[in-house]
C-alpha cells in the first residue's frame, strides 16, 4: 500500500501534469525544434546523434534547479540514467557509479571505475573528485568503459564537466540564493577581452548552511549538519597568434562542515524502514567531535593550477595538458551513531574516528595530436602521464594514529580513427595502451613499520570498435564494443586497526552496446535507446565493515551486468519543454566461494544473534556468508527521472515560468552480501521552480523547493555494531536573484 507521502506526491504530480496539459492545450503548437547538442565523448565536437555510444548531458536550467539550495557534486546523480552517487564521508568524497558499477570503498586512497574530468583534467582522488560545481558551462556523462581516448582508463564510465572559458566579448552573471537553515548559494563569474591578445574569466562560489542537527545527549543545540564552501578559479586566454593559443586555470576550495551523519538503529531487524529512532533534526551522539560545538567535523583545503597549450598545424592541431592538484584535510565522525547510555537502540561499543590526508599531490600531463582535416577520415594520437603521492591518516582515538603513504604511476599511449566507408556508414576504432604501478609505506601503534614498499603494476591493452548507420535523415542506429582497465589496487586502511593490508588484482570488462538515436515529431522530439552487456574479469570488490570498522579488498571470479537506458527531451511548443530517462540495470556478482562476514557475525556465532537478517546463506561456523549471484553493492536497479517547464509570456514581454525535477530510484542493495534492512527501494525526490524573466532578460527571480516533499532517502549503513544508517538532505525552500550582463 503507498504511503499517504507518495500518495501526496501522486497527487501534485498529478495536478501538476493537468495543469501543464491544460497550460499547453491553450497554447498553439509552434514549429520549435530542440536544439542541436553538442559532446565531446570521442575528443572532439559532434552531434550527439552522430556519436556511436551512449551519452547523456544535463541542460543547463536543470543544472541551475539542482545547484540552487547549496548541493554538491552529488546532486547530479540520478539525473541521468545509470548515474548514481552517495558518499559516507559528507560532501567529500562521493563514490560514483555508471550502469550499477563502482566502488564502495569509503578510504580516501579507493580507486573508483568513474572518472571525474574537469577542463581536460583527471580528478583522481575521491576527495578531489568532490570539487564544487560553479560558472559550469556543459555536464556530459559518457556511459560504458572509456579505456581508450580519457584519463587512466575506466571501466564503467567518465562524468566530464567543462567550465565557461575567457572570450573577447564582456559577460558577467551573479546568482544568490537563500533558503531555509540558513541555506545560501552565492555564484559569481566576470570576465571579458583585456587585450587584442588576452581575455580572462574570473569566477568563485559560496556556500553555506546553518547547523540545523541537535545533539540531545549532550543537550546541545545546533551542533552540526551545517558546512561553509568556498571556491574559486581565474583563467587567462592568450592568442599570441591566430594559430597558438594558451589557456592557464588557476582554482582552489575551502571547505568548513560537517561530515556524514550517521544515525543509531534507525532501521529495525527485519525491516529497511525508517523508524522512530530516526530524528531529523537531533542525533544522540558521545563522539564525533572536537569539542561539544564541533561535531562531526570536516575540513578541506585545495589549490590546483593547469595549463593547456594549442597550436593549430596546417590540417593538424597538437594540444598539451598539464595539470597539478593538491589537497589535504580531514573528517571526523561518530561511526556508531549514538551512546552506550541512551542509544537510541542497543550499541556494543562506542566508534569514534577520524580519516583525513596529510597531504596529496596528483601532476598529469597529456599531448594529445589530432586532423582538423574535414573529409571521411578523422584520427588522433595521444600520450598520457599520471603520478601522485599522499599520505592519509586514520586515528581510532583508542591507540595514536597511524599514517599510510601511498604512491601511484601511470603511462598510457593512445590512438583512435573513424572512416566514412559510405555516405551512410561509419566506422570508428581505438587502442590504448596502460601501465600502472602503486607502492604503500606506513607505520602505527598496531602495526610494523613498512618501510620497504609494497608495491603492485600492472598493464593493459585496451581497444574500442564502433559503427553508426544513417537510417534516415532523423535516425542513426550504433554498435559498439569497448574493453576497459583497472589497475591492481592497496588498501592499508586495517592497519591502523590491528590488521594488515589487502590487495587486489587487475580487473578488466568487455561491453557490448547498441542503440537508435533519433528526431521524431518534426525535431521536437529527441529520443536515444540503448541495450548492454558487460562482463567483468577478476572484479575488484571491497568487503566493508561486517566485523569491524575496516576495508578488505577482494576480486570475484567475474562480474556480469546487463540493462537498458533512455534519454528523451520533447518540446511541443514554445512555452512546454520535458526531459525524461529511464534506466534498468540487472548486475550479478560471479564469485563461488567468496564470502565475507556480514553485519557484526564470527565464528559460532548463531544467525538469530546477528545484528541483520542475510538473505544469502549463513555459515555458523566460519560467521560468513557467501556473495556468488548478489547484485553489485549501490547499484540501483532502475532509475526515472522526468522534468517539465512551463513558461507563460505576459504582453509586456517578460516572462513566468514553472519547472519542476523528479527522480525515482529502484531496489539498491549496499554491501557484498543481501539482507532485509540494508538495502532502499522506492526512493524519490522532486523540486519546483517558480520563476520571473522581465523582457530585458537580465535577471530573473525565482522561489524554490528542493526535496519538495521532505522524503528522508535512506542512503547507505554502517553495519558492524548496529543497525546505523544515513539519509539525504532535507526539504528546503528559498528563493534565487540572478544578473546577467553581457
Amino acid at each position: 500500500m503507498l504511503s499517504n507521502r507518495l500518495k501526496a506526491v501522486c497527487r501534485a504530480s498529478t495536478a501538476l501534469g493537468a495543469i501543464i496539459f491544460a497550460a499547453s492545450a491553450a497554447v498553439p503548437a509552434q514549429a520549435q525544434q530542440i536544439e542541436t547538442v553538442v559532446v565531446t565523448v570521442e575528443r572532439h565536437a559532434e552531434n550527439l546523434q552522430d556519436v556511436p555510444e551512449s551519452v547523456a548531458t544535463i541542460p543547463a536550467d536543470q543544472l541551475r534547479a539542482l545547484f540552487s539550495s547549496g548541493e554538491d557534486i552529488r546532486a547530479i546523480a540520478s539525473r541521468v540514467p545509470s548515474l548514481y552517487s552517495e558518499s559516507s564521508n559528507g560532501r567529500v568524497a562521493p563514490r560514483f557509479y555508471i550502469r550499477g558499477l563502482g566502488n564502495t570503498d569509503f578510504d580516501l586512497a579507493a580507486s573508483q571505475p568513474v572518472s571525474i574530468i574537469e577542463d581536460n583534467v583527471v580528478e583522481e582522488n575521491v576527495v578531489l573528485k568532490s570539487a564544487p560545481l560553479y560558472d559550469i558551462d556543459s555536464v556530459e556523462v559518457d556511459r560504458g568503459p572509456q579505456g581508450t581516448l580519457f584519463g587512466r582508463n575506466t571501466t564503467a564510465g567518465i562524468v566530464k564537466f567543462t567550465t565557461k572559458k575567457p572570450t573577447d566579448e564582456f559577460d558577467a552573471d551573479a546568482t544568490a540564493s537563500y533558503g531555509e537553515y540558513g541555506t545560501a548559494n552565492v555564484e559569481a563569474a566576470v570576465g571579458g577581452g583585456l587585450t587584442d591578445t588576452l581575455s580572462v574569466r574570473a569566477s568563485g562560489l559560496w556556500q553555506h548552511r546553518d547547523d540545523y542537527i541537535s545533539n540531545a545527549f549532550l543537550g546541545v543545540n545546533d551542533a552540526l549538519g551545517g558546512y561553509d564552501e568556498r571556491a574559486g578559479r581565474v583563467q587567462a586566454l592568450w592568442k599570441p597568434t591566430s594559430n597558438f593559443t594558451v589557456l592557464v586555470n588557476l582554482h582552489g576550495r575551502s571547505l568548513d562542515g560537517t561530515a556524514a551523519v550517521f544515525r543509531a538503529n534507525i532501521l529495525t531487524k527485519g525491516s529497511d524502514h525508517l523508524n522512530g529512532n530516526y530524528i531529523s533534526d537531533k542525533v544522540f551522539f558521545d563522539g564525533g567531535f572536537v569539542t561539544p560545538n564541533n561535531e562531526n567535523p570536516q575540513k578541506y583545503d585545495g589549490i590546483g593550477a593547469s595549463v593547456d597549450m594549442e597550436y593549430d598545424f596546417s590540417g593538424m592541431k597538437l594540444t598539451s595538458t598539464s595539470a597539478y592538484e593538491s589537497t589535504h584535510g580531514f573528517s571526523r565522525g561518530d561511526i556508531d551513531g549514538g551512546n552506550m547510555v541512551t542509544g537510541p537502540g542497543f550499541i556494543p561499543f562506542p566508534s569514534d574516528t577520524q580519516d583525513g590526508l596529510d597531504y596529496l599531490h596528483q601532476f598529469t600531463q597529456e599531448l594529445h595530436l589530432a586532423t582538423t582535416d574535414t573529409g571521411p577520415f578523422f584520427w588522433q594520437v595521444g600520450a598520457f602521464y599520471f603520478s601522485t603521492k599522499y599520505e592519509d591518516q586514520t586515528n581510532p582515538f583508542f591507540v595514536p594514529p597511524t599514517f599510510v603513504r601511498q604512491s601511484n604511476t601511470s603511462w598510457a599511449l593512445f590512438g583512435q580513427a573513424s572512416y566514412d566507408i559510405t555516405d551512410d556508414f561509419r566506422l570508428t576504432g581505438g587502442v590504448r595502451w596502460t601501465s600502472d604501478s602503486k607502492g604503500l609505506t606506513g607505520n602505527g601503534p598496531l602495526m610494523a613499520p613498512i618501510v620497504t614498499p609494497v608495491q603492485l603494476g600492472g598493464s593493459n591493452v585496451s581497444w574500442d570498435v564502433s559503427g553508426l548507420y544513417k537510417l534516415t535523415d532523423t535516425t542513426n542506429l550504433y554498435a559498439r564494443v569497448a574493453t576497459g582497465f583497472r589497475a591492481p589496487s592497496i588498501q592499508g586502511r586495517n592497519l591502523a586497526f590491528g590488521s594488515g593490508f589487502s590487495t587486489a588484482r587487475s580487473e578488466t570488462i568487455t561491453s557490448y552496446e547498441a542503440g537508435v538515436k533519433t528526431l521524431l515529431d518534426d525535431n521536437k522530439l529527441r529520443l536515444n535507446v540503448d541495450g548492454f552487456y558487460y562482463y567483468l574479469a577478476h572484479m575488484q570488490l571491497t568487503a566493508i565493515g561486517g566485523l569491524g570498522n575496516s576495508t578488505v579488498l577482494l576480486n570475484a571470479h567475474g562480474g556480469l551486468a546487463y540493462g537498458l537506458e533512455a534519454d528523451a527531451e520533447y518540446d511541443p511548443t514554445d512555452t512546454l519543454a520535458f526531459t525524461a530517462g529511464l534506466s534498468w540495470n540487472h548486475t550479478e556478482i560471479h564469485a563461488p566461494g567468496l564470502t565475507v562476514n556480514p553485519c557484526g557475525a564470527f565464528p559460532g556465532a548463531p544467525v538469530g544473534s546477528l545484528l541483520c537478517t542475510p538473505l544469502t546463506p549463513y555459515t555458523q561456523a566460519t560467521g560468513t556468508v557467501g556473495v556468488n549471484g548478489s547484485p553489485f553493492p549501490n547499484a540501483p536497479e532502475f532509475f526515472g527521472d522526468l522534468t517539465a517547464r512551463y513558461s507563460y509570456p505576459l504582453a509586456s514581454g517578460a516572462e513566468l515560468y514553472l519547472f519542476t525535477d523528479w527522480y525515482m530510484q529502484g531496489y539498491t542493495n549496499f554491501f557484498l552480501y543481501r539482507s532485509a534492512e540494508f538495502k532502499t527501494n522506492g526512493n524519490y525526490e522532486g523540486g519546483l521552480r517558480l520563476g520571473y524573466i522581465p523582457p530585458s532578460k537580465d535577471w530573473e527571480i525565482a522561489l524554490y523547493a528542493r526535496n519538495i516533499t521532505d522524503k528522508a532517502n535512506l542512503q547507505g549503513g554502517i553495519d558492524f555494531n548496529n543497525l546505523t544508517g544515513f539519509v539525504g538532505d532535507p526539504r528546503v525552500f528559498g528563493f534565487e536573484l540572478s544578473a546577467h550582463l553581457h
